[in-house]
């Protein structure tokens, strides 16, 4: 009788185990955060809307004079901005995003999809609706975000040490307040002005050419010897004289 029992309790144990383990291999993926969780990996020939906020995440990583696409596609750009993502983060390197660069990624961004370091306040101090400029409030919005991620990449690069933001999105208003150009690309949200802090303008006018920046205006610019000014408009135009650019 003791024997029979002692079995039927090895048996019980064997059910309830295989219980767990079963459930734990058919659960589904846990959401990552209150902004974007990816489900799938992602290599190059793939497209969708997981490819699209990936491109916004490491946008900040074009390489030397480039701008990516965000655009949906995994085509090499893309591949190559992740493949410098990885790299810069000390994570296999091989432009397939998969569970390590998610995690990495989770680990930047905080609930609304910012990067860590920087915040849709701190890119708007002049009108939080983000209307009255010269696109939607939800564009100029989005414009704020693909800068933010950049200039993560652009804060990593140059040691983690704190960017300094002075100006983000301006409505007309705001623009005509503080003598803007009437074509400002901060009527757009997508122009940010730096001031100087742990790095100088130069250091700032010159590592932002790695990070997707087709628009930089710094010292030796008329009007840009007190900040410098990174913008994603569509051709380059790069002038800080007095930093060599």
């Amino acid at each position: 009788m003791v024997r029979r029992v002692a079995g039927l309790v090895a048996a019980l144990l064997l059910a309830v185990a295989g219980a767990v383990v079963g459930s734990t291999v058919t659960a589904s993926p846990a959401q990552a955060d209150a902004c974007y969780t990816w489900n799938r990996t992602l290599s190059q020939g793939m497209s969708g809307e997981d490819v699209r906020q990936l491109q916004i995440r490491v946008s900040g990583y074009p390489g030397y004079g480039g701008v990516l696409a965000i655009d949906g596609d995994y085509g090499p750009a893309t591949k190559a901005a992740v493949t410098r993502f990885q790299q810069a983060y000390g994570l296999a390197a091989d432009g397939i995003a998969g569970s390590q660069t998610y995690s990495k990624i989770y680990a930047l961004q905080d609930s609304d999809c910012s990067p860590a370091n920087f915040s849709f306040a701190e890119l708007n101090q002049c009108n939080s609706s983000w209307s009255g400029g010269a696109v939607s409030a939800s564009t100029a919005r989005f414009n704020a975000l693909v800068s933010m991620w950049k200039l993560q990449a652009m804060r990593h690069a140059l040691g983690d040490s704190p960017i300094r933001v002075t100006s983000g999105f301006r409505s007309h208003a705001c623009n005509d307040a503080v003598g803007g150009a009437s074509n400002s690309r901060h009527l757009y949200g997508d122009a940010v002005d730096l001031g100087a802090g742990p790095h100088s303008l130069c250091t700032l006018a010159r590592q932002a050419r790695n990070h997707g920046f087709n628009g930089i205006l710094g010292p030796g610019f008329p009007g840009h010897n007190d900040h410098t000014h990174v913008d994603h408009r569509s051709s380059r135009y790069w002038s800080a004289s007095s930093c060599g650019i």
